[in-house]
C-alpha cells in the first residue's frame, strides 16, 4: 500500500480540503467548522458541504437544511462574508436502488477533485457519508484524486461498527469503504472519544472570546444537563486536528475492511485489491483543544481572521 498517500502535506504547506458536516445534528461539528475556518495558515479550506441527518422526527431533507443554516450562523459570528463556498448536500439517504442523489455538494466535490492540483484533495467527513458516496458513485475516477478522513463508526476490533454517522447511511459507508479511495478512519470510542471538555473549561477559555466563543459555550451548556465532573466529547475536532498535525491522531495502516449488512466490519480476502487505509487508535486531546482555544484568542485580539482559502 502507498502509505504516504494517507499523510497530509507537511507544514508549512497547506492541506487542500473540503469539510462535509451535519452541522446542526449535535454540537461538535460547530467546533470543527470554526477550527477549520480559523486555520488558514495550515488548511486550505475550499468549501463546506452541509450533510443530512435524521433524528427526533425530522426528515433527511429537513436535516440538511438545518445543517446549512447552522453553517451560516457560524459564518455570521465569525464575520465571514463569502457564502458561495457553502453548498447543500443530498436530501435523502442512499439506497440500493438509488446509489446517487443529485446535489450541489457532490457536484462541487467532483469538480474540485478533478481540477488540476499538486497532490490530492482531502475530504474531511464528519457526518453520514451520503454526499461523498454519491460523488464516488457518480464519478468513480475521483477515487484517484482524493483522500478521505472520516469520523464515524467504531474500530475494527469492536463487536460491531454501529454509530450514528454510520447507521444513518450504511449504504454510503459501505460504498466509501469499497471505493478504493484512500481513507483515514477515525473511530469514535477509543479514539475520538478522548476529545472531552467541560462547561468550566469552555467558560474559562472560550466564552470570553467574542460572539463565536459565547455561541460555542452556549450550545455546549444547553446540550446536556450540567453537574460537577460533567464532560462531553467534541468528536469532530479529531478530523481537523489530524489534518493540522497528523501526530495528533496516531494511526496504523491495517487491512481495509468492508461493512456487512448487520453493520459489522468484515476482513477482505488476502487476494483482494488493497487500497490505502489507516485507522486512528488514539487522539491527542490537549494539543487539539489548545490549538482551537489559541486561535479563538488570536481572533478575539484581531491577530487572526476566519475564512476560506483565497
Amino acid at each position: 500500500m502507498q502509505h504516504h498517500i494517507l499523510t497530509p502535506p507537511a507544514a508549512p504547506n497547506r492541506v487542500p480540503m473540503v469539510l462535509d458536516t451535519d452541522t446542526a445534528n449535535e454540537i461538535d461539528d460547530q467546533f470543527a467548522v470554526v477550527h477549520a475556518l480559523l486555520s488558514q495558515d495550515r488548511l486550505q479550506l475550499e468549501a463546506i458541504y452541509a450533510t443530512l441527518f435524521s433524528r427526533a422526527g425530522n426528515s433527511p431533507a429537513e436535516g440538511v437544511a438545518e445543517s446549512e443554516a447552522e453553517i451560516h450562523r457560524l459564518l455570521d459570528r465569525l464575520e465571514v462574508e463569502d457564502r458561495s463556498r457553502v453548498l447543500r448536500g443530498a436530501d435523502a439517504f442512499l439506497s440500493d436502488e438509488r446509489p446517487t442523489v443529485p446535489n450541489a455538494a457532490s457536484d462541487d466535490l467532483i469538480e474540485r477533485a478533478m481540477a488540476p492540483r499538486d497532490g490530492r484533495l482531502w475530504v474531511a467527513a464528519i457526518g453520514a457519508l451520503t454526499n461523498v458516496a454519491s460523488a464516488l458513485n457518480e464519478a468513480p475516477e475521483i477515487a484517484e484524486q482524493i483522500c478521505i478522513v472520516w469520523l464515524g463508526g467504531q474500530a475494527q476490533h469492536s463487536e460491531d461498527a454501529r454509530e450514528f454517522n454510520l447507521y444513518q447511511d450504511p449504504i454510503a459507508a459501505r460504498a466509501v469503504f469499497d471505493s478504493g479511495a484512500p481513507l483515514v478512519h477515525i473511530p469514535c470510542y477509543g479514539a475520538a472519544s478522548h476529545l472531552l471538555t467541560s462547561t468550566a473549561e469552555l467558560d474559562a477559555y472560550v466564552r470570553p472570546l467574542g460572539a463565536i466563543g459565547e455561541y460555542l459555550s452556549d450550545i455546549f451548556r444547553d446540550h446536556n444537563a450540567q453537574y460537577p465532573g460533567r464532560t462531553k466529547e467534541i468528536w469532530d475536532l479529531s478530523a481537523t486536528g489530524f489534518l493540522i498535525d497528523e501526530d495528533w491522531a496516531p494511526r496504523r495502516s491495517i487491512q481495509r475492511p468492508t461493512l456487512s449488512e448487520d453493520m459489522r466490519w468484515v476482513s477482505q480476502p488476502d487476494d483482494a485489491p488493497l487500497a490505502p487505509f489507516a485507522e486512528a487508535h488514539y487522539v491527542q486531546r490537549d494539543p487539539i483543544f489548545g490549538d482551537l482555544f489559541g486561535k479563538l484568542a488570536e481572533l478575539n485580539r484581531g491577530e487572526r481572521v476566519a475564512g476560506f482559502a483565497s
